[in-house]
């Protein structure tokens, strides 16, 4: 399950090429490729690589699999880190659909992108996930009050506002986020982690109870999950 690389030059590579094929393939098949990608510093290397991939990015809608609900404007904000690692050069052309909108609450703005993404008719092609030291994916935040719903199976693919937590729990700020099913039924799951601490924690996450662990829920659902991993910090 878990795929070893020798330098974070290598791992990026191999992620991003693994994305790529999957994106191919969808391509080829029915024309058109929808893929989401994920925050953070870590995607950064692999995002570039990416973006020099040789695709019909006209073709290709990216989108997140999570989002502070802050706007773009924002430091904080996952789409223009997308923006600026990913939909560059060629990927440029690529169509961008947020999950984020200035709506009232957290909740109608993740109504609002569960239509959008529903109005795109097809499941996700490929996805690229990382993990936080909780074992967290998405916004899939252990503790949370949303995260029975969101780890849910039986449910329709659909983006959840997630509320911030209490008490100094995570999140800090409220999130929308994708649900267990949009990865259970997409061609290709990316998770890239870096340095041993991540691998011992995705071990123990895969272990473990699939109704609180995000990791376990993607394991026993057969999601199609890929782990790429560097002991490179």
């Amino acid at each position: 399950m878990i795929r070893n690389f020798p330098t974070r030059q290598a791992w990026a590579e191999a992620a991003a090429d693994r994305l790529a094929e999957a994106l191919a393939e969808a391509l080829a098949a029915d024309g058109r490729a929808l893929f989401a990608g994920s925050g953070g510093s870590t995607p950064s290397p692999i995002y570039a690589r990416l973006a020099q991939a040789d695709l019909d990015w006209t073709k290709v809608t990216a989108t997140l699999v999570d989002e502070r609900y802050v706007p773009e404007a924002s430091p904080a904000s996952n789409a223009a880190l997308l923006k600026r690692a990913l939909l560059t050069g060629p990927a440029a052309a690529a169509r961008f659909i947020p999950l984020y909108s200035p709506a009232v609450t957290v909740d109608r703005a993740a109504a609002l992108a569960s239509q959008t993404l529903a109005a795109d008719g097809r499941p996700l092609d490929a996805v690229l996930l990382g993990m936080g030291e909780d074992g967290h994916i998405c916004s899939m935040f252990p503790g949370s009050p949303t995260l029975t719903t969101l780890l849910t199976p039986s449910l329709k693919p659909a983006v959840y506002g997630v509320p911030a937590g209490r008490d100094g729990a995570a999140p800090p700020q409220e999130r929308l986020t994708l649900n267990l099913p949009w990865l259970v039924t997409a061609r290709c799951v990316v998770l890239a982690l870096t340095g041993a601490k991540k691998r011992a924690v995705f071990k123990r996450e895969a272990a473990g109870d699939p109704a609180v662990s995000p990791i376990a829920a993607l394991v026993a659902a057969n999601a199609p999950l890929e782990v790429i991993w560097t002991e490179a910090d």
